[in-house]
């Protein structure tokens, strides 16, 4: 595969042209673990886009329902009225819009309002979700997550957590194959943090190559500010700026496609200097 299509927008995966994408992240919540509440009104959130934009973002990615440890499920109308207004307002903003959601009924608004990615923590494993998909031409990001927020975090167990990973993220990709969707519209994601302790998050890291060899398409790495980097440092979550971009770094290093980070112009610097002086 030479590209990834991400609805309206294509981007090269070899070639001179290819880099890794940063996604920026744009929780429209009270409640997520780092930046809860900052960006749950309107006038908020579209200031903070434009702000990912001048520092150099490849795609925002929208979600009004947090996924941190212990967090209960967001009534379907509750996410709608958080996330649609912002969608409506930065469908236009020259940027690809992803939509971070796992049900159905929001991927279908979201899709109509015009979004160029869904982004599925659940990994698109009921039917209704791959038919709200099937026939869109937005990129999918499957992920891989042990449980569900509530209780992920409770007590992870795997007898090896990257053949178990591999082995989800396969049946996915199968799952797309039978619906029909094409392979340049899908990018997988490991689920760092999702149901996994530090140690199972540092060997799905140091696997990422043999990940991407073996399933052959783009992979997203999500480790901006979580807990992995926390149990790294002995931070807060406010104070893991360093330890995210040494991540992101590592990630790029490795292979990753796209990165999602909270610290966008950070991200993107970095990003920089590192192409300049490793070229």
């Amino acid at each position: 595969m030479k590209y990834f299509q991400c609805g309206r927008f294509r981007y090269p995966l070899s070639g001179a042209q290819s880099r890794t994408l940063v996604m920026g992240v744009l929780n429209i919540t009270p409640d997520s673990f780092s930046d809860g509440g900052k960006y749950l009104h309107l006038e908020s959130a579209i200031a903070r886009a434009e702000q990912m934009i001048e520092d150099g973002v490849d795609i925002i990615d929208i979600g009004g329902e947090s996924s941190r440890p212990g967090s209960a499920p967001l009534p379907l109308d509750e996410e709608l009225g958080r996330v649609m207004p912002v969608i409506y307002a930065l469908r236009d903003c020259g940027k690809p819009l992803s939509i971070d959601t796992y049900k159905p009924q929001v991927m279908r608004e979201a899709l109509l309002a015009g979004v160029d990615m869904v982004n599925d923590i659940q990994g698109f494993r009921s039917p209704e979700s791959i038919a709200a998909v099937q026939n869109a031409d937005a990129a999918l990001c499957a992920m891989h997550m042990q449980n569900t927020p509530v209780d992920m975090q409770l007590s992870p167990e795997y007898a090896d957590v990257n053949e178990e990973v591999k082995v989800f993220l396969r049946e996915r990709l199968a799952a797309f194959e039978q619906a029909g969707i094409e392979a340049e519209r899908i990018c997988l994601d490991p689920g760092f943090g999702f149901g996994k302790t530090l140690a199972h998050n540092i060997a799905l890291f140091r696997h990422l190559p043999e990940l991407l060899r073996e399933l052959g398409l783009p992979v997203l790495v999500g480790v901006s500010r979580k807990s992995m980097i926390g149990g790294l440092t002995g931070r807060a979550a406010p104070e893991r700026l360093a330890g995210s971009i040494a991540a992101a770094l590592a990630a790029k290093q490795m292979g990753a496609n796209i990165i999602r980070v909270h610290d966008v112009a950070e991200t993107v610097d970095a990003y920089k200097v590192w192409d300049a002086l490793s070229r």
